[in-house]
């Protein structure tokens, strides 16, 4: 009888220290915020699950990821801001406001810089991605994978525009950034920045015409409901970044920053396969719920147009890192 209950308060004991270490362990993960703006059947949406599940089984369960999209932190820029003093721990944003903070970036925001995807992943994955990185990374964020939106598109709900004389007048809400909006000046569009969130509600309302997004915004934020007119201008290559609180990053070992940028660049592939995905079916989808879309469109004259707004960029910044750009191996032959 001794021995039988010796073994019982044995394996009682053991018991509980299994459970206590259990407890101890969930006790001791860390859960890590993702914000972002776009709604949570984006194409973010998917980078963040890709994220969150390579994330978790690196770290054995120690970081456990938590997504807020739609804007439920604020605009990208407030979530930059939020970033920096360590109210939220990783952003997905577009690279339109963080020429705020990384004036270097703005490079990527020039109109018909890239002819394609191939020739954008191929610049952002190099030397100039990394270095482009490295500037942010002294701006006190820290930058851990390009990822991307795609080509952006112009839509409004007044006409078809087939040619930039076809968008003079109109309302277009862009990004707080000026390559962008000096871009639009020079077609006669009005540019009118504001944050994200507030898009839909802005075009629901009249107060701008129109706006410009890559198919795979424009379909997952369901503006198709309060916009009639696509056409497929592909007028900016619209990259995205996803960017750490210094505070956290600090706060992590050598080893656990290798495990979040490993996620990070999961995240990343999984966001491009979904863009691209939506780059081949939303237009029809988009078809298919009612917007006319222009899809033969002689983006010469649109680049003759807004050509004039490189000069935005080059005056502030010089022309290196364009010239790096135009002069890699990735736009060989363009």
């Amino acid at each position: 009888m001794t021995a039988r209950f010796a073994r019982t308060a044995l394996t009682t004991a053991i018991a509980g220290v299994a459970l206590a270490s259990t407890s101890l362990t969930a006790l001791a993960a860390q859960t890590i915020t993702v914000g972002h703006t776009t709604s949570d059947n984006s194409h973010y949406s998917v980078g963040v699950d890709a994220f969150k599940k390579t994330l978790e089984e690196l770290s054995g369960g120690e970081f456990t990821v938590e997504e807020h999209p739609s804007g439920a932190l604020g605009g990208e820029r407030a979530m930059i801001e939020g970033l920096q003093i360590g109210t939220i721990d990783t952003v997905i944003t577009s690279t339109g406001p963080l020429g705020n903070f990384v004036p270097e970036t703005y490079v990527l925001d020039l109109p018909f810089l890239f002819a394609d995807y191939d020739q954008a992943r191929c610049v952002l994955d190099g030397e100039i991605g990394q270095e482009l990185l490295d500037k942010v990374g002294q701006n006190n964020l820290v930058g851990l994978a390009w990822t991307e939106n795609g080509f952006r598109h112009l839509t409004n709900s007044l006409r078809d525009v087939k040619a930039p004389e076809d968008a003079s007048g109109l309302k277009i809400r862009t990004m707080e950034n000026q390559m962008h909006m000096a871009a639009f000046e020079e077609m006669d569009v009005h540019p009118t920045p504001m944050a994200f969130p507030e898009l839909f509600t802005a075009l629901q309302q009249g107060t701008v015409d129109g706006q410009e997004n890559p198919v795979s915004v424009i379909l997952t934020s369901n503006l198709w409901e309060v916009q009639d007119h696509m056409t497929l201008t592909g007028h900016v290559y619209s990259p995205a970044v996803m960017l750490a609180s210094p505070v956290l990053w600090d706060s992590l070992s050598d080893e656990e920053k290798g495990w979040f940028t490993q996620a990070a660049k999961a995240g990343a592939e999984a966001t491009r396969a979904e863009v691209s995905r939506l780059e081949t079916e939303g237009v029809k989808e988009l078809k298919d719920k009612g917007m006319t879309v222009v899809e033969s469109v002689d983006k010469s004259q649109f680049q003759d147009a807004v050509e004039p707004s490189y000069s935005v960029y080059t005056d502030q910044y010089g022309s290196e890192m364009l010239d790096k750009i135009r002069n890699s191996e990735c736009l060989a032959g363009s």
